[in-house]
């Protein structure tokens, strides 16, 4: 029998390896468990998220905005460029480089901190005990607890199976060598707009093809039509209610063929990058006597606090319910640990911050107007457009505005949406303004640095009153 341990996490992915980098903080023997194979042949650390998620879309999305802009924007602003070009080999290696150092980051905190990092696939066994796997040598070694963290891959579909090179998923889209000239993306979702976004940049023709009827229905509708017309400006050919009903391949190109409302389409692309959903990973994860339940949909089943049905096994992230976001699992990673080692700890999942990494970003958190008045709730709203925004001008970003939703009766803010220039970032007043139980007054008596981008929140709390002071005819309500 192998060493115990107070904690093993498996999966080092954003969930895992804060986890196992808090646990071991607070003093607990800590192993965490990964079985990634990096493109370097060894095993590394960041799961989903650095390795073929996060980081690196964001790598090819900066890189690809700068293009554009050196292209098209730089102009306007008085700088000549000339005939500006793109080295995708340049591109894909700068991209590469990233996430090797964030990666290896990983290995060099495990070190520092004490935790233990063990090779291979973990599996969960009875008595609170674990499996780990490598090329065909087990070990097994027992945990006072246990934390899932196995993450999610991409759905696949069967009209249009994966075929190397030319049907692919989100992880085959970070891997182009050239240009596709036609690109189709299934799903106008997160990941979808993002990809589509980088290569239509780049010079690809884009069409997306979107089963649902609504663009971004998760999103504020005012919010979701503004970017729609934003990403339409920019040459994406966004297609609702375009059900993907086949594919065919001949070794060059593929003819995705989709049904609707005039009926019977097809389109023929040089690549297609099929983006519709992520669903959790838990194949060869537990034995058959671990009993961890799982839901109807494949999720393994928790509590409010991760726990799972056996006591001592929690499970956090995307193999989990909520939103499947890096910085959701990170904070539930950092909440179970901090309860295995006694302490007290909530998560607020109502003030979880989502982003669409487009230009202009696309941030939200809280509930839509739409959520709100479903649920029965009187609310008021404020707006606030960046063309009004001096700093917006400053920077030639004016796209976009913010939008605050409050509670009628109380002012308690209950969402906010933004689309604009660093979205991301001025999102989060509005995730601390609802930790804080904050009310748009709150916000619309904070004073804000000018001039800059945040201002446009403030002018937007100011206008659920009707107190903005850059928009005209604005009446008091």
């Amino acid at each position: 029998m192998a060493d115990k341990f107070d904690v093993i996490v498996i999966g080092a992915g954003p969930g895992g390896y804060v986890a196992a980098i808090r646990a071991a903080q607070l003093g607990l023997k800590t192993a965490c468990v990964e079985k990634w194979i990096g493109k370097e042949g060894n095993v590394v650390h960041g799961g989903t998220c650095l390795n073929v998620g996060c980081i690196p879309s964001k790598a090819l999305l900066e890189a690809s905005h700068k293009f554009v802009e050196a292209q098209h924007d730089f102009d306007d602003i008085g700088i000549q460029t000339g005939d500006v070009k793109m080295d995708v080999t340049k591109m894909m290696a700068r991209k590469d480089k990233i996430v090797k150092n964030l990666t290896g980051g990983i290995a060099g905190l495990f070190k520092a901190n004490g935790v233990t990092a063990l090779e291979g696939a973990g599996k969960v066994l009875s008595s609170k005990q674990v499996e780990v796997s490598k090329d065909g040598d087990k070990a097994v070694y027992e945990a006072d607890n246990i934390v899932i963290a196995s993450g999610s891959v991409p759905v696949e579909i069967p009209p249009t199976p994966l075929t190397e090179g030319l049907i692919v998923d989100s992880t085959g889209a970070l891997e182009f060598d050239e240009t596709p000239k036609r690109l189709g993306v299934i799903g106008a979702g997160v990941i979808g707009l993002e990809l589509g976004s980088v290569w239509s940049r780049l010079g690809s023709d884009v069409t997306v093809l979107e089963a649902m009827d609504s663009f971004l229905p998760m999103v504020d509708s005012a919010i979701a039509k503004e970017t729609q017309k934003l990403l339409k400006k920019q040459g994406l050919d966004i297609k609702l209610g375009a059900r993907v009903t086949g594919s065919e391949t001949n070794g060059k190109e593929v003819t995705v063929k989709y049904t609707d409302a005039k009926g019977e389409q097809e389109q023929v692309f040089d690549k297609l990058i099929v983006c519709v959903g992520r669903r959790p990973y838990t194949q060869g994860l537990l034995g058959d006597d671990a009993g961890v339940k799982l839901d109807e949909r494949g999720f393994i089943f928790v509590d409010d606090h991760c726990r799972t049905s056996v006591p001592g096994v929690y499970a956090i992230g995307d193999c989990v319910r909520g939103p499947m976001l890096a910085h959701k699992a990170s904070e539930e990673g950092i909440m179970v640990a901090d309860i295995i080692a006694g302490h007290k700890a909530e998560m607020n999942y109502d003030a979880i911050p989502s982003v669409i990494y487009t230009f202009p970003e696309v941030a939200w958190v809280g509930m839509t107007e739409q959520d709100a008045k479903a649920a029965g709730i009187e609310v008021k709203t404020g707006a606030f457009p960046f063309a009004a925004s001096g700093r917006a001008m400053a920077n030639n970003a004016t796209e976009g505005m913010a939008k605050v939703i409050t509670d009628a009766e109380t002012d308690r803010i209950l969402g906010m949406h933004i689309v604009g220039q660093h979205a991301g970032e001025l999102i989060a007043q509005g995730v601390i303004a609802m930790e804080f139980g904050s009310s748009a007054e709150d916000l619309a008596l904070t004073c804000y640095a000018h001039p800059t981008m945040s201002e446009a929140v403030h002018e937007a709390a100011l206008a659920v009153e009707g107190h903005a002071i850059h928009m005209a005819n604005r009446k008091r309500k």
